[in-house]
């Protein structure tokens, strides 16, 4: 690991820091499959990866091959019982009815399948490894974008996640001292998994924006948990303008009083337009210039993926993070080796069959110049009230 070291102007001690940010990334991504019809039969990591690399944005000495959290970790947050489960159901491809029924697997939504126990292994280890490389030095990024599994419970299987990689990091960055951590959900569905986990826990403080009356259907503006959450639950078509709102208004006076000393940052994509599993229409610049202003507030960062359905509008995303995080220039037009990759993306949906130019040629999307809808600075001001103003309620913070 590359660290460079300065002199602290108040002591002695040299500052431990990351000299760029760090990449954490494994192939089983191009190979696992939920199944053809699955949102998450896309390709995202594996596109993101190859994206990153024909941009030149992706040397070896940034890139770390994650290996699996062992089964001794994943007990730190997960019941033995439902391990013994995932793993017989990667081995036979079979499940009683009894363990499909209790663990919420076999379902459209949480398929059994030939990596079940593996895929999320490996998702858990990568975070769990950003946690530890984060828990040695005193400022750094490090980028898991096959992480983000934040709607998994300890026993059983929940809205695609087989395992809460998160919460196994927020609980390795507790163990390894940490007492102020944030965590940040960008993600169109409430990341209830995480949330809960921590609930009424001082040292995790957990924001979540996504859209209202969408599964799984919790996440509202009341929802505090005694003092560690705030929730955002935004209306349908969510503009840049009122994400830019909500960050600016919201989250940034949350992380200047909280003074985290790590932010875990959930960056899913499917609050975007182009995605078919929510409806906000935020673009990928929007999501690019919120990590922008979040990083530079906190020391240390972990920041994973999420959700993202569109496999263009996924890619672009998630490579453009990478960028924003390395502080590069985005051109207008994106060079052929990465043309190529998104050329070569599929999709098997109607969206798919007919796709816009600009989801082969540009990372960025086209900014939308909208105007804040009243209800939005409605909601805002409720949640300033709530979150930022009142000094009761937010004696957390």
């Amino acid at each position: 690991m590359d660290m460079s070291f300065a002199v602290n102007s108040t002591s002695s001690r040299p500052v431990r820091r990351l000299s760029r940010p760090l990449f954490i990334g494994n192939d089983i991504y191009r190979r696992s499959t939920f199944g053809p019809k699955h949102p998450l039969s896309v390709p995202r990591v594996p596109a993101t990866i190859d994206l990153c690399r024909a941009m030149g944005w992706l040397p070896d000495d940034t890139y770390i091959e994650s290996g699996p959290a062992s089964p001794a970790e994943i007990v730190r947050f997960h019941d033995p019982v439902y391990l013994r489960a995932l793993r017989e159901g990667e081995q036979t491809l079979t499940l009683s009815s009894a363990d499909r029924e209790r663990f919420n697997l076999g379902r459209l939504e949480n398929p059994i399948h030939d990596t079940m126990y593996s895929r999320p292994a490996i998702s858990a280890g990568a975070v769990l490894k950003g946690a530890e490389i984060l828990g040695s030095v005193d400022e750094g990024i490090v980028y898991s974008p096959a992480g983000g599994t934040h709607h998994g419970r300890p026993d059983r299987a929940s809205g695609f996640c087989y395992f809460n990689d998160l919460a196994l990091g927020l609980l390795r960055l507790q163990d390894l001292g940490f007492t102020r951590i944030l965590y940040l959900d960008f993600d169109a569905h409430h990341g209830n998994g995480v949330q809960d986990a921590f609930a009424g826990d001082a040292s995790v403080f957990t924001i979540s924006i996504h859209e209202e009356r969408r599964w799984p259907f919790s996440g509202k503006l009341s929802d505090t948990e005694g003092g560690t959450a705030a929730n955002i639950p935004v209306p349908r078509g969510l503009r840049d303008s009122e994400f830019r709102l909500i960050v600016e208004e919201i989250v940034l006076p949350i992380i200047a009083r909280y003074k985290p000393e790590v932010l875990v940052l959930q960056c899913g994509a499917d609050a975007l337009a182009d995605d078919p599993l929510s409806r906000m229409e935020l673009t990928n610049t929007a999501i690019w210039e919120a990590v922008a202003q979040v990083i530079t507030a906190v020391p240390r960062v972990l920041i994973t993926g999420g959700g993202g359905y569109n496999p263009w509008s996924v890619a672009r995303c998630w490579t453009g993070v990478w960028g924003t995080l390395n502080g590069l220039d985005f051109d207008a037009s994106l060079p052929v080796l990465a043309q190529e990759v998104l050329q070569a993306l599929t999709w098997n949906r109607a969206g798919g069959r007919n796709p816009p130019s600009h989801w082969f040629n540009t990372l960025a999307d086209v900014p939308s110049p909208m105007a804040v809808r009243r209800e939005v600075r409605d909601l805002v001001s409720a949640a300033y009230n709530i979150y930022v103003k009142n000094e009761d309620k937010c004696s957390y913070i």
